[in-house]
């Protein structure tokens, strides 16, 4: 063996560590039962969600109904929820599944199933429902409740609580709010008896595309892709300035294609990569930060953005892909402008790099694990150029990684030159299978959260509140669209600080998206409706890492054993660029490759005019990228040297300069948007000569004193 197949293997010993203290992390944060192989309970769920897997794969093959596809959907996932998910987190709940747990398991299936069992027979008499259904649809609603609260905490089931007691008590609610009301009758069946409710939309797309994607990242992460991306990275940046904090930032992007969580993402690469922030001279606040802003910006990046890609194109009628395309400059932006703000940091601590014998070596590491790559190039092929649904490109995707798992051991036994025995050769089919349990069990919330989030959505169809709210928050703004989106903004922290991110989108964009969209209508602004779509959902992320609660923020604090409130405080700051971002293309949309919107109907994605000019999309992507730099030196207060207000303020006035061309076109009455990009490239250029100039004056003067 090797020098460095014996460090590599060495590493992976480690990494197996590492790995399961991660897990271990989560499930603490989350609260869920872990339970060995000698126990029947680790065997029953296991089986569970094998099945679930297999049905999900199954049904590309050979679709059914999908309303009856989303009731077994469900069904599963409230198998599991009541499985793995304690009444309470005490010790008495978490050993062992109490005999009421499993009396909840079977109501909980019991009830999510009836539509799959009785469809034929509901579907025969539409709104003339007999007393089993009622019954089975009120016990249905109110054990997916303690469902949701044992899975996602409170917030989302006093949500879903709220608005049913507002759906029924509409004629006692103030005159404002003020509605008909719903019989208990007529309430039970809209929410659980048709697609406008728990099985409309959200639930639909979390069981057609959504579990396909989190399956292909778990079977990516169970095949050795996460450990890869993350030795990669260490590998291409550790022995620059502050290499572990990039090291950071570049593999919890990666990590943010195959994890559709803050937290996971976290303490996956977190476990990894804060120890090694730490040992370079980041204190521990600073890199429990690092983390928690590089991994809930993680969700930001296409293709899955934490599975609300798919619910985005659903709810507006286009392209999966469409979402992707528009997506990505917003997204490649802010994450590249916090690999900056890392690199500010650490000049200003005056950090070096990794010492040479702890950064592993490019090319072999490179080639190790070169072949986790293919999939993921081959499932954007299939999507973006062979224009693939989205359903059917991933399980493409999943059948060729599945194939790369069985033949990755055996074959680098072979180049090893060791001996191929029988453990080797089934090694790959027990990656599968954990692959497809654990992809399973990481559904569960999602499931959990978009059938709940179903219930607001079928709220505002039932009693028409979204006319009510664009009557509320036009009020409350006096119909300035800055207040508008300030308001929507700061909702949307407060709900994401209980909400997954998921659930939080759908319950944004069916509250107040639609109500931006008419409002900026009223004010003279035509956008693209992704504009207020993508808005909402990107406050919603920074809720991970946002105090009180933060969850990302106190998962990266327990690993970097700091405070949790100081690394979320910290974690928010190096996050400003990207709450800046979602105004920017709000009033910007080419931001979002889009140049203009059917006048008549801007909500209309099939009026809308994309950007395909390489030159002009790159013009935007670099502009966009240096507006973002100089927002970051404006807030980290360093560019080449320390900067002084004077300097910091100079660099703020760059931003709408390269962020908002065309009005400060239309506002300094200049000839063209692009004299915009030109002066706010020379302010930038004024500055680093300013800046340039200080720091030779400094180094030539022995009186002064280079910070």
């Amino acid at each position: 063996m090797s020098v460095y197949e014996e460090k590599a293997h060495k590493l992976s010993e480690l990494e197996k560590e590492q790995a399961n203290e991660s897990e271990a992390i989560v499930n603490e944060l989350e609260g869920q039962r872990v339970f060995g192989a000698e126990h029947y309970e680790f065997w029953l769920i296991s089986v569970i969600a094998l099945s679930w897997s297999l049905f999900q794969l199954y049904i590309v093959v050979e679709p059914i109904n999908s309303t009856i596809t989303r009731s077994i959907h469900l069904s599963f996932a409230m198998f599991l929820a009541f499985l793995i998910y304690p009444m309470f987190k005490k010790t008495y709940f978490l050993k062992k599944i109490r005999w009421f747990g499993f009396t909840l398991t079977a109501i909980g299936v019991g009830t999510a199933s009836y539509i799959a069992v009785f469809y034929e027979e509901i579907s025969q008499r539409p709104g003339d429902y007999i007393a089993l259904d009622i019954i089975v649809a009120l016990v249905g609603i109110v054990i997916l409740l303690e469902a949701g609260r044992r899975v996602l905490g409170l917030a989302l089931s006093i949500i879903a609580i709220v608005f049913l007691a507002y759906d029924f008590l509409g004629p006692y609610m103030p005159e404002l709010i003020i509605h008909k009301g719903a019989s208990l009758n007529k309430l039970a069946g809209h929410m659980f008896l048709t697609t406008e409710g728990i099985f409309g939309v959200p639930l639909g797309v979390s069981a057609g595309f959504v579990f396909l994607f989190v399956l292909f990242g778990s079977l990516l992460d169970k095949a050795g892709a996460g450990e890869y991306f993350i030795n990669l990275a260490f590998a291409m940046l550790g022995k620059y300035r502050g290499g572990p904090a990039k090291a950071s930032v570049v593999a919890s992007g990666f990590t943010g294609i195959i994890s559709g969580s803050s937290i996971a993402n976290t303490v996956t690469t977190g476990t990894f990569t804060i120890p090694l922030m730490k040992k370079a001279g980041f204190r521990p606040e600073q890199a429990g930060a690092v983390e928690v802003a590089s991994s809930t910006n993680g969700q930001l990046m296409p293709p899955v953005m934490g599975a609300a890609a798919f619910i985005i194109a659903e709810f507006l009628g286009m392209a999966y892909t469409d979402v992707i395309v528009a997506a990505f400059i917003p997204a490649f932006v802010s994450y590249f402008a916090l690999f900056y703000i890392v690199h500010l940091e650490a000049l200003k601590l005056g950090l070096k790099g990794m010492n040479k014998e702890d950064i592993p070596p490019k090319w072999e590491t490179f080639m190790r694990g070169i072949h986790y790559l293919i999939p993921i190039f081959f499932l954007m092929y299939t999507l973006m150029v062979l224009r693939e649904s989205a359903a059917s490109a991933a399980f493409n995707a999943i059948m060729l990684l599945m194939l790369l798992m069985v033949v990755q051991h055996p074959f680098r036994a072979f180049l090893a030159k060791e001996k191929l025995t029988r453990d080797i050769y089934l090694s790959g089919f027990v990656d599968i299978l954990a692959g497809m349990i654990s992809g399973a069990k990481n559904m569960i919330p999602i499931a959990i959260a978009t059938a709940l989030a179903g219930i607001v959505v079928g709220s505002i169809t039932l009693t028409g509140l979204g006319q009510v709210l664009l009557e509320v928050i036009e009020t409350l703004s006096g119909g300035n669209i800055f207040i508008i989106l300030i308001l929507a903004a700061v909702v949307s922290l407060i709900l994401g600080m209980g909400l997954p991110t998921t659930a939080n989108y759908i319950v944004m964009a069916s509250l107040t998206a639609p109500v931006i969209l008419i409002l900026a209508q009223d004010n003279g602004f035509l956008i693209p409706a992704i504009a207020a779509h993508l808005f909402v959902f990107y406050f919603g992320i920074l809720a991970d890492d946002t105090p009180p609660v933060g969850l990302a923020a106190y998962a990266a604090a327990g690993i970097a054993k700091a405070d949790p409130i100081k690394t979320g405080i910290q974690g928010f700051k190096y996050d400003i660029r990207t709450a800046i971002l979602p105004f920017m293309f709000f009033f910007n949309p080419e931001l979002l490759l889009i140049s203009g919107v059917d006048e008549l109907n801007p909500a209309n994605p099939q009026g809308w005019i994309w950007i395909t000019n390489p030159v002009e999309i790159l013009v935007i992507f670099t502009t966009a990228f240096i507006g973002m730099v100089a927002f970051s030196c404006a807030t980290q207060g360093y560019f080449i040297t320390r900067t002084n207000i004077f300097e910091r303020l100079i660099f703020l006035t760059i931003v709408p300069f390269m962020f908002l061309p065309k009005i400060i076109e239309s506002y300094l009455s200049l000839p063209t948007h692009y004299l915009s990009y030109a002066i706010g490239l020379g302010i930038f250029a004024m500055i680093y000569i300013f800046q340039k100039a200080k720091v030779k004056a400094e180094e030539t003067s022995p009186s002064e004193v280079n910070l």
